[in-house]
């Protein structure tokens, strides 16, 4: 990309397009040049790759970074950017900040780990395998954000002035107004639920010149079914079997939904007063900075006590083996969500092959994830090198999801009042990206797009 724009403004897709993972939005002026989430590609390994690759802009040209929240999708690239020479300022919202201080050293924590197996194991075509960057690179890039409350109007960059919104996603996202040269733009970030069970639901979005929202499920409305009566049959139904509920959750968000449904279900009996193990240390410090942002979320005091009450928080990695040795039911929730790393890898390896047992899967599964083989019925999984047979009752439930259906997208719109020139729908698989994008001319008669990987559009 020249380093000199010949249009006023451009908007760059340099991820997230035609895929759900590795959001990079690039804003350029002739003269500036601002990044909107800073995104780590996941799931395929051909999506992995590219996370080696060159960004597709020279970091060091970079007056600014913005993100929406803290998921890695949209910050885990923010370590190795730095290493690549950007120097700039990484703007956040105060929630996002505490969170990314939790999840980008244990992404570079669990890249040398992934590394260090792979060496140790023998199952890297690489002589000497390599994280793409270090627990000690995360920590150093964090020394560069800078937090704006939601509401508050900051200059990112010459020309270029935003706010944030709430998003209700996690805790801190937020969704991205911009003001540059005369033109406005809105980024949606990742929406959350009306009724996600601990969330408040976003902000109406700002009025806008161009809007880019998410898709991810642009293509289908979220079940009816109320999701804490899920949990409770097939909690029910494996201690009936005398098993082991594993559940990969997020640990940031995801998690905390659990720990406060699962404390809902043993106080009105729904469920045996099991133990329940949270064993993620990522999500352990991630309850705490929830419990820190009370003001973004429904629950109360009681509630957030009642949380911690009801399980037991696995700290260091002999809690967590002493999990595995453990007899009798239980659940065990641990991360990653879609089982690409983490602690939960051990608890699969030890529980997927007895068929009392069962997994869990409470969130979305990119492809070429482990925990889109699981969704999609496979009978082993490959973990550490090796492969371990799925034996175990697989289950999935997707009312917990913290994304909104694109009914729930459509009716934010019509209550933010938006008639915007042209729509960018991003962050979706192919089909449910071009879903909304239908839906969006149909519904409302806007001039939608889905924008290709790497390709940019003229603004004016």
């Amino acid at each position: 990309m020249s380093s000199d724009t010949p249009h006023p403004i451009e908007l760059a897709f340099l991820g997230a397009a035609g895929t759900v993972t590795g959001s990079k939005y690039l804003l350029s002026t002739n003269k500036v040049r601002v990044l909107l989430d800073c995104g780590l590609f996941q799931g395929y390994k051909a999506l992995r790759k590219r996370n080696w690759c060159e960004p597709g802009f020279e970091p060091a040209s970079l007056a600014a970074v913005v993100l929406t929240h803290a998921h890695l999708d949209h910050s885990g690239y923010l370590p190795r950017l730095c290493e690549l020479g950007f120097q700039g300022p990484v703007y956040c919202t105060p929630g996002t900040r505490d969170l990314l201080q939790v999840l980008l050293p244990d992404s570079g924590f669990l890249q040398e780990e992934e590394a260090r197996h792979a060496a140790l194991n023998g199952y890297s075509r690489h002589e000497t395998p390599l994280p793409l960057y270090t627990r000690a690179a995360a920590e150093r890039c964090l020394r560069q954000v800078v937090t704006v409350p939601f509401g508050e109007s900051f200059s990112a960059a010459s020309g270029f002035e935003m706010g944030f919104s709430r998003a209700g996603h996690i805790v801190g996202s937020a969704s991205v107004a911009v003001r540059v040269a005369g033109t406005r733009l809105t980024f949606s970030g990742d929406v959350g639920r009306p009724v996600d069970p601990i969330m408040k639901p976003a902000a109406r979005l700002a009025p806008a010149d161009y809007l880019i929202i998410e898709s991810t499920y642009g293509d289908r409305p979220h079940p009816v079914e109320d999701p804490a009566i899920a949990i409770a049959r097939v909690v029910n139904e494996t201690v009936a079997r005398g098993g082991v509920l594993v559940v990969p959750a997020f640990a940031v968000g995801r998690a905390q939904q659990l720990l406060h449904l699962l404390a809902q279900l043993k106080a009105a009996c729904t469920i045996p007063d099991l133990p329940v193990f949270l064993d993620s240390p990522m999500a352990i410090d991630a309850t705490d900075i929830y419990l820190a942002h009370r003001e973004e979320h429904r629950l109360s005091r009681e509630e957030c006590q009642a949380m911690y009450r009801g399980a037991t928080f696995a700290h260091t990695s002999d809690d967590s083996k002493a999990i595995d040795a453990r007899s009798g039911s239980m659940v065990v929730i641990s991360a990653s969500g879609m089982a690409t790393g983490g602690r939960v890898l051990h608890h699969l390896s030890r529980f997927l092959p007895d068929p009392r047992n069962a997994v869990l899967l409470v969130g979305y599964q990119s492809p070429g994830t482990r925990g889109r083989s699981l969704a999609d019925g496979s009978d082993e999984l490959k973990i550490h090198g090796r492969y371990v047979s799925v034996r175990a009752k697989v289950e999935q439930i997707a009312g917990l999801s913290a994304h909104a259906d694109y009914r729930e997208l459509i009716d934010l719109l019509r209550q933010s009042e938006l008639s915007p020139k042209r729509v960018f729908v991003t962050h979706g698989e192919p089909a449910a990206a071009d879903a909304l994008r239908r839906k969006l001319r149909d519904a409302l008669g806007w001039d939608a797009v889905v924008p290709e990987d790497r390709s940019s559009f003229a603004l004016s």
